[in-house]
């Protein structure tokens, strides 16, 4: 038994909402959509339920292998899915870019681009790139990646008039990050690394992502929205790297979201005609709800902006 709220907010949708329940009706024929960490947990889910409402989704993936096992499981129970798998290790700049490149050479449109893939707390370590995991996997990578997708994006919204939408999964724990918010100066001080605060410190840099993207968009008079989700508290292999994670789940399991109650909010914000036009929020449980204070200020936005232009520019 789990006791997850069951209460409507405005958006006439619970805690208890399936990512079926929230898409119910919502024709996705003829849109085209990335969903990043597309293999497992969330992110899978997101992908069936895409596919299940005629989104042709492109899986990225680290294993392509594994991709084309998943990608035949949902076409099992969905023999009209459209999915296609392509390679993509998001904690790899190098790899990244290759993916962007190959994407563009197919020729694929983009309305919805969901960063979904992310790590949760593993002991220090850097990237290839020489920036500490969480940061470059939850962060750099998104950012890297929206960037190089941009024009692709841009070019199907004007060819289509349909709105073009970011969807970057955050968390609550956007709100636990270091007491500098973003330690731009410490990304990779292992001696005063923290897992948990790193990770909070990668989830608020998603919704700040979110927030300067919007701030872009508008004022290049762009119609693409670009939106931070909170996914709720779910079992999942994000939190397969023991210690804090498995005690804090034992302790709070009944509270926990099932997956298909997790990738609700993803689904909403992805295609709920009710979101048309909403941009730089931040969402919870499929309705809008108020991220933290350092989560909402521009000039921090806009100076994670430009710090990340650095790092992706420097490689």
């Amino acid at each position: 038994m789990t006791w997850i709220s069951i209460c409507t907010g405005k958006s006439g949708f619970a805690a208890s909402s399936t990512a079926e329940d929230v898409t119910k009706g919502v024709d996705g024929t003829g849109l085209t959509a990335i969903v990043t960490g597309a293999t497992s947990g969330i992110g899978l889910e997101t992908t069936r339920v895409l596919a299940l409402r005629g989104v042709h989704v492109i899986m990225p993936v680290r294993n392509l292998e594994s991709g084309k096992k998943v990608k035949e499981s949902i076409v099992e129970k969905i023999p009209n899915a459209k999915l296609d798998v392509m390679e993509l290790d998001i904690s790899s700049m190098q790899s990244v870019r290759q993916f962007a490149s190959q994407y563009r050479s197919k020729g694929y449109p983009l309305n919805i681009l969901i960063l979904n893939a992310g790590i949760m707390t593993p002991p220090f370590s850097l990237s290839k790139d020489n920036i500490e995991l969480q940061f470059a996997t939850n962060h750099v990578g998104n950012f890297l990646l929206t960037n190089l997708l941009l024009d692709t994006m841009k070019k199907t919204v004007k060819e289509s008039g349909k709105e073009g939408r970011i969807v970057i999964l955050s968390s609550e724990i956007h709100r636990m990050t270091y007491k500098e918010g973003i330690r731009f100066d410490k990304i990779n001080d292992e001696k005063s690394y923290c897992a948990f605060s790193a990770y909070g410190q990668s989830k608020l840099a998603n919704a700040l992502h979110a927030k300067e993207l919007t701030r872009r968009f508008q004022e290049e008079g762009v119609k693409i929205t670009a939106n931070a989700v909170h996914p709720g508290v779910i079992a999942t292999n994000l939190a397969r790297n023991g210690g804090f994670n498995a005690v804090f789940y034992g302790i709070f399991n009944r509270f926990l979201k099932n997956i298909p109650q997790g990738a609700a909010t993803t689904c909403y914000v992805a295609l709920h005609p009710q979101v048309k036009g909403v941009s730089g929020q931040y969402f919870a449980d499929s309705n809008l709800s108020k991220a933290s204070n350092y989560a909402q200020d521009p000039e921090l936005a806009n100076k994670l902006w430009d710090f990340s232009l650095r790092l992706t520019n420097s490689k």
